[in-house]
């Protein structure tokens, strides 16, 4: 990325690495130089050393509350501060936090990012011809299909999807589906060319933390931070040759994409039994000789139903977002120039319970004591990403839950549970993960 050097400089604190990330994403397409940081101190040198002309800053920091961060800052630097926060809602917090602290607004999580992005241009405005110079935007190639290296796990799915779109609003309802894990032939494969890479480009120092960075463990908090901005845009992803993107639409993510062979929809029909191999490769070279989608040939054919093709393109995006939970290396890269509002069914899944079920389906035991160790404790969070009225809980959690106050170890949570220890390893990482609970320091 390069810079304006007249480009005005904005400071973003927050300690939820990957929603600053994304605000220093979007504050950097916007025009500004961005300066970030995940600790009040740090936040303070940085404000010292690259006087930045707006602070935008999350009231609850490890280290310091946000509100003495900008108190110090106004003792030593003219700098007009934004408040963010999660936990001191309703009108007297903003209040005082202007009339106190001098906050110039004040916005409580979820918010939306493109009014945070608004209101810093009404302070400092962006000069219009400046900003960042992007790179290549994130895109699946859907001309060619690639093969994985590591084989797939089955994967089970919930029968029912709810879908929404252009005059549809939706709950469909099906059996329970299993697709298997993609060892059956593939009916046509586009394969790439020579001149395709063999992997992601290797992440630049100026790309890390800004637009691009490695995925590890931190999808879930990548879903929260599209979810705390409400944001629409993509999150794209890639291990190897393989490329898959979320689509996010204010918050929700709501279709996704892939360039994985066995996730292509008749191959996703053929995996969960719908449809046999001779089906699928008719199918696939009729819509290929056409150049329609295989879905729209199935209908014709017979093989599907109208609306039991809504049903399937709906599982298959939750099965291609849900595969996502089971990589544990690869890269992201965040882009906000896009959007799924061209697709004509879409996903209508609260993240909160897309990150709980994407936890229990495919995180794997050893990732998960690795994650979450029996010795850890965990306890509710001070700043909780969704409120539990938002999380579907099973009996069983639900009376799990007051007990995770601290004062027992996971593997004492997991013996009063009485239930297999992965199970309440799942459930408890993915409260962790949706920050309503936390280790205990």
């Amino acid at each position: 990325m390069v810079f304006d050097r007249m480009a005005p400089k904005v400071l973003v604190v927050d300690d939820n690495q990957e929603l600053l990330n994304l605000l220093a994403r979007l504050f950097a397409d916007a025009g500004y130089q961005v300066c970030q940081a995940s600790k009040g101190k740090t936040a303070l040198d940085l404000a010292r050393s690259e006087k930045p002309q707006l602070a935008v800053i999350d009231i609850l920091l490890p280290d310091m509350m946000g509100y003495h961060l900008a108190e110090a800052m106004r003792r030593e630097m003219s700098v007009p501060v934004i408040f963010l926060t999660g936990v001191f809602k309703g009108g007297k917090h903003a209040s005082e936090a202007k009339s106190k602290y001098g906050a110039v607004a004040y916005f409580e999580k979820p918010f939306e990012a493109a009014k945070l992005v608004e209101t810093a241009k009404s302070i400092v405005a962006p000069d219009p011809g400046g900003g960042v110079v992007a790179g290549t935007e994130f895109e699946v190639e859907l001309d060619i299909d690639v093969e994985d290296e590591r084989s797939q796990d089955p994967m089970e799915l919930t029968g029912v999807v709810r879908i929404s779109g252009d005059n549809i609003s939706a709950e469909l309802k099906g059996a329970r589906l299993t697709a298997g894990g993609g060892g059956k032939p593939p009916a046509i494969v586009r394969p790439p060319p020579a001149s395709y890479p063999s992997g992601p480009a290797p992440i630049s120092d100026a790309e890390r933390g800004i637009r691009r960075g490695d995925l590890r463990d931190n999808l879930p908090q990548l879903i929260n931070a599209f979810y705390q901005s409400q944001e629409t845009g993509e999150l794209g992803v890639q291990r190897g040759k393989v490329k898959k993107v979320v689509y996010f639409e204010k918050g929700q993510p709501v279709f996704a994409l892939s360039n994985l062979v066995t996730d292509r929809f008749g191959q996703f029909l053929a995996r969960v039994g719908k449809i046999n191999d001779t089906q699928l490769r008719e199918a696939a070279a009729a819509a290929e000789k056409t150049k329609r989608r295989t879905g729209e040939i199935l209908v014709e054919m017979g093989l599907l139903k109208e609306t039991e093709r809504l049903y399937y393109v709906g599982q298959q995006v939750k099965s291609i977002i849900y595969s996502l939970f089971g990589w544990e290396d690869g890269v992201y890269e965040l882009a906000f120039k896009h959007s799924a509002k061209d697709e004509s069914i879409k996903l209508d899944i609260h993240p909160a319970n897309l990150i709980v079920r994407g936890i229990k389906k495919l995180y794997r035991p050893e990732r998960l004591r690795r994650l979450l160790a029996p010795e850890d404790r965990v306890l509710p969070s001070l700043q909780p990403a969704y409120s539990l009225s938002e999380i579907e809980l099973e009996k069983w959690e639900a009376e799990l839950l007051p007990k995770a106050d601290g004062t027992r170890t996971v593997a004492e949570l997991v013996a009063i549970a009485n239930k297999p220890e992965h199970v309440v390893h799942g459930f408890l990482f993915a409260l962790v993960a949706l920050s309503v609970l936390e280790r205990r320091a």
